[in-house]
């Protein structure tokens, strides 16, 4: 029996562990990817306080390393769903049987759109980046392009045009889907190239980005880049919890910076609740919250 189970293994997650076990509590992580999250792919990170420059990965080992210290059980574990329990307990159901616990912590992430084509895996972190404001700096002065149409890409496109001689601007279709003061902006910018109605179709590179392929009325394009920042999107994975916390119409769970929900003594954490920043900063922050939330309501409940 824990008093608290965590389910994901990212920044918030094992922020929210590090919280738990520092307030006395018995506490399990179970993830089922890869520990770390999203910041584990990050080439390197320097917007974390007090850290000049670490690797994504090298920061998600050093916070696993020190959850583990202070006593948390780790495990790998796909969570298929919790289950309430007749002493009103929870069940964390895996593939591999049941964590049972007083409390939950929902740290789940999201996970960015792909396009799902052969070349981006291979060159992921290798020119093809989902953060601008992660990654935007490590190609200052080099040609960029950003593929989406919303709120988000015009945001990248904007940001990276204060780094970037030119920055190239792709869309599906010949309209953008973001607010009209972010369009305004980027038709003001002369940095910012927008190509209309263009399909990418291919990368071109073998160890770093040199070139996104596009199609444009029938005929193919090769565009020259050092750098492309996927924007079309973020995809939450929430629906299995969706009989513990209520989610939002985009999958998100619906809770506020409390991180409660409609279930007492479930919690959320990160970027799989409803938010508008979605930031390491903000992961820890939210596991900060999560974690005090639990240690505190199942203190009222002895």
């Amino acid at each position: 029996m824990y008093d608290i189970v965590v389910v994901g293994a990212g920044t918030a997650g094992l922020t929210a562990a590090l919280y738990a076990l520092r307030a006395g509590k018995k506490v399990a992580v179970l993830e089922g990817n890869a520990f770390g999250g999203q910041i584990a792919f990050s080439p390197r990170v320097e917007n974390f306080p007090t850290i000049k420059e670490i690797s994504g990965s090298a920061f998600s080992d050093k916070l696993l390393d020190q959850v583990m210290f202070q006593g948390a059980d780790v495990d790998m574990g796909e969570v298929l769903e919790i289950r309430r329990l007749p002493d009103k307990t929870f069940a964390a159901v895996t593939e591999y049987g049941e964590t049972i616990a007083k409390s939950v912590i929902l740290a789940t992430g999201v996970k960015h759109r792909h396009l799902n084509i052969p070349a981006e895996r291979r060159l992921q972190g290798k020119g093809v980046c989902y953060c601008a404001v992660c990654d935007g700096a490590f190609y200052k002065d080099k040609k960029m392009a950003v593929l989406g149409d919303g709120n988000s890409a015009l945001q990248y496109a904007l940001y990276l045009s204060n780094l970037a001689p030119e920055v190239h601007l792709l869309t599906l279709t010949d309209k953008l889907m973001g607010d009209i003061y972010l369009q305004q902006r980027i038709f003001a910018n002369d940095k910012i190239i927008w190509h209309k109605n263009v399909n990418l179709v291919d990368m071109q590179g073998e160890s770093e980005l040199r070139a996104v392929v596009l199609e444009h009325e029938g005929k193919t394009e090769v565009l020259e880049v050092d750098a492309l920042f996927i924007a079309i999107g973020q995809v939450p994975d929430n629906k299995r919890f969706a009989n513990v916390a209520t989610l939002d119409a985009q999958g998100y769970f619906a809770s506020g910076e409390d991180c409660t929900t409609v279930t007492p003594g479930v919690f959320v954490a990160g970027d799989c609740r409803t938010k508008t920043i979605r930031q390491l900063t903000t992961a820890a922050g939210d596991g900060a919250v999560a974690a005090m939330g639990a240690v505190n309501w199942l203190d009222r409940q002895i």
